[in-house]
C-alpha cells in the first residue's frame, strides 16, 4: 500500500471509548489534518452513518463520506483509530478499530478491498487490536491484505 495513503501519522492507538459520532468526527478530522479531505467531508461521513451503519463486523467500522461528498476529497487516504474498550456502533456492535477512508475516483474500492481482505479474519483484527505501534498496524494490513 502506498505510504501516501497510509502512514504512521494516520494511526492513533489506545484511545479511550467515546461516542460513535465523536469517533467518526475524530477520524474525519484526522483525514482533514493529514490533507486528504476538506472539512465538509466530515458531514458526509456523519450522513452516511445516519443512512446505514458503517460497522462491518469483527469489531471494525469503516466510516466514509456519501457519494455527493466525493468532491471534498483531495487525496486518497486511510486513518486508523484503535479503541482499547471499543466504541458502541449500536445494535450491540462494538468497534475496536475505526478506519476512516477517502478515495479519489475508484481508488477507494482498492483501499476497501485491501482492508476487507485483512479484517475478514478475526485473528487479523485481534492482531490490529493488540498492536502497540503504528508500524505494526501498517505491516499487518500490508501482509494480510495482499491481493
Amino acid at each position: 500500500m502506498n505510504t501516501s495513503v497510509l502512514n504512521e501519522r494516520n494511526i492513533i492507538l489506545n484511545l479511550p471509548s467515546e461516542s460513535k459520532d465523536a469517533a467518526i468526527e475524530r477520524a474525519g478530522k484526522l483525514l482533514v489534518a493529514n490533507g486528504y479531505v476538506n472539512e465538509n467531508y466530515i458531514e458526509g461521513m456523519k450522513q452516511r452513518e445516519e443512512e446505514v451503519t458503517t460497522y462491518m463486523g469483527n469489531g471494525v467500522a469503516i466510516p466514509h463520506g456519501m457519494n455527493e461528498y466525493k468532491k471534498q476529497i483531495k487525496n486518497s487516504g486511510i486513518v486508523i483509530l484503535q479503541y482499547t474498550n471499543g466504541v458502541d456502533f449500536g445494535d450491540g456492535n462494538t468497534a475496536y478499530l475505526v478506519i476512516g477512508i477517502a478515495g479519489v475516483g475508484d481508488e477507494h474500492m482498492n483501499i476497501l478491498s485491501q482492508i476487507a481482505l485483512t479484517i475478514q479474519y478475526e485473528e487479523n483484527v485481534d492482531k490490529l487490536r493488540a498492536a502497540k505501534n503504528p508500524e505494526d498496524i501498517i505491516r499487518i494490513i500490508i501482509e494480510e491484505g495482499e491481493m
